[in-house]
């Protein structure tokens, strides 16, 4: 249901963190938006997943998963950078160049072999590292949850991604059609995972996870929620 952040969402298990109305200030809006990329999904994005993963060998599809999360080594090491965290920066780099030499292109994922760590980083995180606040949660159309600040740093994200440099521009959609099926049929064993009302839970698990991410997994001491650990 959602190109960038939302897949991400759906692999979190996490109880209701009860966001004010301060967070959600938009919610009618976001709840309509939410029920049309709900649509979207049933429909259009979902079948597709399960057709590619019916299919798609296991092993073809898990280098095809490699070499999308290679891709995003370069950026998460960009914002690692700006961050101020060299040390992780250059652990990102590593990964792609090992992954995409000796891991062909990376379709193997030998850095993980050796112990290099995957870190997930975006301007969106970088942005609340210098103390921007998020501001209110929203809905975007397809893309799926998101905050004022993780949008413009999704923007930004999208200037400088990898995916950005494919020729023609027609094999650049097809590569982000790819990217975006490969990420459903992932989670295609977490349908119908959450309990209850679903923008809640989804609400409270993005907002939880995006705040622990901000923060390396280090726990908000203002906080009351166990739900952010160092998993992350």
């Amino acid at each position: 249901m959602g190109i960038r952040f939302f897949w991400l969402t759906l692999m979190l298990i996490a109880g209701p963190s009860h966001a004010t109305s301060e967070q959600d200030p938009w919610e009618g809006f976001n709840r309509g938006v939410w029920r049309f990329n709900e649509i979207a999904d049933r429909w259009v994005v979902r079948p597709i997943a399960v057709g590619y993963k019916a299919i798609t060998p296991d092993i073809i599809e898990s280098g095809i998963s490699n070499v999308f999360r290679n891709v995003n080594s370069v950026p998460t090491a960009l914002n690692n950078l700006i961050q101020g965290k060299p040390g992780r920066a250059g652990q990102d780099m590593a990964r792609f160049v090992f992954n995409f030499t000796f891991g062909v292109f990376g379709l193997y994922d030998i850095a993980s072999d050796i112990g290099l760590p995957i870190h997930e980083e975006d301007f969106g995180q970088t942005l609340g590292v210098w103390g921007l606040p998020q501001g209110p949660y929203m809905i975007l159309p397809i893309v799926g949850p998101s905050t004022v600040r993780d949008t413009g740093g999704w923007l930004v994200d999208m200037q400088y991604e990898l995916y950005s440099l494919i020729t023609p521009e027609s094999d650049r959609h097809y590569t982000q059609v790819l990217r975006v099926t490969d990420l459903r049929a992932g989670l295609l064993r977490l349908d119908g995972i959450a309990p209850g009302d679903q923008y809640l839970f989804f609400r409270d698990a993005y907002l939880q996870r995006r705040a622990g991410l901000v923060r390396d997994g280090r726990r908000d001491e203002t906080s009351q929620d166990d739900f952010i650990t160092d998993d992350f």
